[in-house]
C-alpha cells in the first residue's frame, strides 16, 4: 500500500501551506465513505449508512479510486469484492473511523461535555450471571461435511436437533449467491431461540452472529429475534404481570464518559404520574454495574425480579432493571463484543423487548441505517407509539444544541418530526469536581448549569411526546411541562 500511494505522491510540490489541511479535510470525508463500502459492499447500503443519496458515494469512490490508483473494488454477483490493495487498508480505515467516533463520544458531540468519570462509577453488577450456555457439537473434525449437510437440508424438519436447525439457518443465508436468502420472522425467531436456549454449538453461534453482522439483519430477522428474545425474557424473568407507560431502553457503552442525564429525565416523567420502565446494561466488565450506581444514587429502584419491579412501578413509577437480572443469555452474547470486536444483531432485538408491555417506546440509535430498520421491525411486531431520537449513541438522550430528526410512530403510522436546536452549542466547559458529585448536584440544585437543564428537559419532552400518542402534539408544549416540572422537582409528592 505505502508503494502504490507513495509512487503517485513522488515529486508532488505545495503551491501553499493551506493546500495540506484542505485536502486532509477531503480525505478525511473519503475514509469514512471507504469504510462504509468496505462495512456493507454495496454503494446503496453505504449511502443509506451515511445518510447521502449513491450517486454521491459513487462519485467519491471515482475520487478514491484516482487517489490510490486501484481500482478498489470489483463488481461480482455478491456486490462489490474489494481488491487487494482494499484488504490491506481495510484495518487502517476502520481505525481512523473508529477513532474519529471516539473522538466525539469522549468529547463534545452536541453534548455538554464532562470530566470522565471518576473510578466510583466503575463498578462491577452485583448481579450474579452464569456463563454463556452452549452445546458443543462435536463435530470439528471434518464430520458432516458441508456436501453432506446440504444434502439433508431439504429433510431437516423441527424434529431435528437444535444444532441441525440451527446448521439449516447458517447455511440459508450464507450458501452460494442464487441460493443465499434472508431468514424469514419464524425461521429467526427458531434459529435465535436454539442460541438463546444455549442449545447451540459456539462456533454456530459466531458464525451466525458474523454472517448477519457483515451482511445487515432484515426487518423480518429482526422481528423473528425480538420474539425469541421475548420469549426467553418471559421464561427468565416472567414479567407477565408487568405494566408500564413507557418503555426506555438504555444500552451504555462502557466507553461512554458523559454523566446519564436521561436518568434526571426519566424521573421528571414519572413525577408526572406515569410508570416509566428503564432496562439495559453498560457492557458486562469492570464498568458493567455503572447505570446499576448512578440509579441508587438518583433514589430510582434497581430491581432484579419481575415482583419487585411491579412493587417499583406501583409505588414509584419509575423502575430500572438490568439485562443480567431479566435476559442472562442475552447479557452474555452481548459480551462477546470484546472477542469479535462487532456489534450483535441481538443487540437490536434487545430494544424492541418492551419489558413491561408499555403502550410507548424511546430509545435512541446511534447508526443512521439501523433508525428505519428499528422502526421497520416494530411496525411488523405492531407497535403503535415509538420514538427513536437520532443519536450517536444507544440511549434516549436528547442533544438540544442542533437540529434533532425524532423517528417515530405515532398510531401505527410513520411520522418523522424534526425539532429545530433549543440553544446554541455549549462553550468549552471549565474544571468540574468529580462527575458523580456534578451529576447528582444538578438535580439537587447544588450545581446550576443551564445547558445540562436543556439536555434534560429536551428529553423529559420527547418522553412526554411519545406518551401522547398524538401526530399533533406539540414540543414547545411538551418542554413548557418538563420546565414546569423541573422547578418543581423537590416538592413533595
Amino acid at each position: 500500500m505505502s508503494q502504490q500511494i507513495g509512487a503517485r505522491n513522488e515529486g508532488r510540490t505545495r503551491d501553499a501551506a493551506t493546500e495540506e489541511p484542505a485536502e486532509n479535510l477531503v480525505r478525511g470525508r473519503l475514509i469514512v465513505a471507504l469504510d462504509a463500502l468496505l462495512k456493507t459492499g454495496s454503494a446503496t447500503l453505504a449511502a443509506r449508512r451515511l445518510g447521502l443519496q449513491t450517486p454521491a458515494i459513487s462519485r467519491m469512490l471515482a475520487q478514491l479510486r484516482e487517489l490510490l490508483n486501484d481500482p478498489i473494488f470489483i463488481r461480482s454477483g455478491r456486490g462489490l469484492v474489494p481488491t487487494a490493495l482494499a484488504e490491506e487498508i481495510r484495518p487502517i480505515v476502520a481505525s481512523v473511523v473508529e477513532g474519529i467516533e471516539a473522538t466525539f463520544e469522549r468529547g463534545f458531540a452536541g453534548d455538554v461535555r464532562e470530566a470522565p468519570f471518576d473510578s466510583s462509577w466503575d463498578v462491577r453488577t452485583a448481579l450474579p450471571v452464569a456463563a454463556l450456555a452452549v452445546r458443543p457439537a462435536n463435530l470439528l473434525e471434518g464430520e458432516p461435511s458441508p456436501r453432506d449437510i446440504e444434502r439433508k437440508l431439504s429433510r431437516i424438519d423441527r424434529m431435528a436437533s437444535p444444532h441441525t436447525r440451527l446448521a439449516k439457518a447458517l447455511a440459508t443465508i450464507s450458501t452460494a449467491t442464487g441460493h443465499r436468502r434472508p431468514l424469514t420472522p419464524d425461521e429467526a425467531k427458531e434459529a435465535m431461540g436454539i442460541i438463546l436456549a444455549g442449545e447451540a454449538d459456539p462456533v454456530q453461534i459466531g458464525a451466525f452472529m458474523s454472517i448477519l453482522q457483515f451482511r445487515n439483519v432484515t426487518a423480518g430477522e429482526l422481528a423473528g429475534f425480538v420474539e425469541a428474545a421475548r420469549a426467553h425474557v418471559k421464561d427468565a424473568f416472567q414479567p407477565r404481570r408487568l405494566k408500564a407507560d413507557l418503555d426506555w431502553p438504555c444500552y451504555v457503552s462502557p466507553n461512554q464518559q458523559n454523566p446519564p442525564w436521561f436518568l434526571h429525565a426519566a424521573r421528571l416523567v414519572a413525577r408526572a404520574g406515569y410508570r416509566v420502565l428503564l432496562h439495559g446494561s453498560s457492557g458486562a466488565g469492570e464498568k458493567s454495574g455503572r447505570l446499576e450506581f448512578v440509579a441508587n444514587a438518583l433514589a430510582i429502584p434497581v430491581c432484579r425480579t419481575a415482583a419487585d419491579t411491579a412493587r417499583a412501578l406501583a409505588e414509584d413509577n419509575i423502575a430500572y432493571v438490568p439485562l443480567a437480572a431479566y435476559a442472562p443469555q442475552i447479557y452474555r452474547l452481548l459480551a462477546l463484543h470484546s472477542l469479535t470486536g462487532h456489534r450483535s444483531p441481538i443487540r437490536n432485538a434487545a430494544y424492541l423487548i418492551n419489558l413491561a408491555n408499555a403502550d410507548a417506546s424511546l430509545f435512541g440509535v446511534a447508526q443512521s441505517a439501523y433508525k428505519d430498520l428499528h422502526r421497520d421491525t416494530a411496525k411488523m411486531l405492531d407497535f403503535k407509539d415509538i420514538t427513536i431520537l437520532g443519536n450517536i449513541r444507544d440511549f434516549a438522550q436528547f442533544t438540544p444544541f442542533r437540529a434533532t430528526v425524532m423517528y417515530r410512530l405515532v398510531g401505527g403510522e410513520t411520522l418523522d418530526t424534526r425539532i429545530a436546536p433549543i440553544a446554541p452549542p455549549p462553550a468549552q466547559p471549565r474544571p468540574r469536581t468529580t462527575s458523580i458529585e456534578y451529576w447528582n448536584g444538578i438535580w439537587t440544585g447544588a450545581v446550576v448549569e443551564e445547558r445540562v437543564e436543556k439536555i434534560i428537559l429536551a428529553t423529559a419532552a420527547a418522553a412526554f411526546m411519545t406518551l401522547a400518542r398524538d401526530s399533533s402534539a406539540s414540543f414547545d408544549e411538551a418542554y413548557q411541562r418538563a420546565e414546569g416540572l423541573w422547578r418543581k422537582r423537590h416538592a413533595k409528592r
